[in-house]
């Protein structure tokens, strides 16, 4: 993980021959659970580490291509909004420059501590 800015950053993930499917590419419901994780990975390196214990209320999957077992996949990650209780995010996924997925997400805040 790596921050761009204190919007955006990079999550970046190994793939493997247990993330394919019987195509032999990426698996979407694999793709979508890196997804997940590297919207809270990219809140975390951007600052924002008391939202480990937030939670996702939506998220959406866009395919672009087929991702492919052994290079890496790297998810940037950028707020596009924050409010009391909600951050509004969108990321693409990408292998060697290639757009494999793009995303977007609304995480539902931590509670504070009382």
């Amino acid at each position: 993980m790596r921050a761009d800015g204190p919007t955006r950053a990079r999550v970046a993930l190994e793939t493997r021959s247990s993330h394919r499917n019987r195509l032999d590419t990426l698996h979407g419901g694999f793709l979508a659970a890196f997804a997940d994780h590297a919207y809270f990975g990219g809140l975390w390196i951007m600052g924002h580490q008391a939202q480990i214990n937030g939670v996702t209320i939506d998220l959406s999957m866009q395919y672009l291509g087929a991702g492919k077992v052994g290079p890496d996949l790297v998810a940037e990650v950028e707020i596009l909004r924050e409010t009391g209780r909600l951050f509004f995010l969108r990321m693409l996924m990408t292998q060697n420059g290639e757009a494999v997925a793009a995303s977007t997400a609304t995480i539902r805040k931590a509670p504070k501590p009382q």
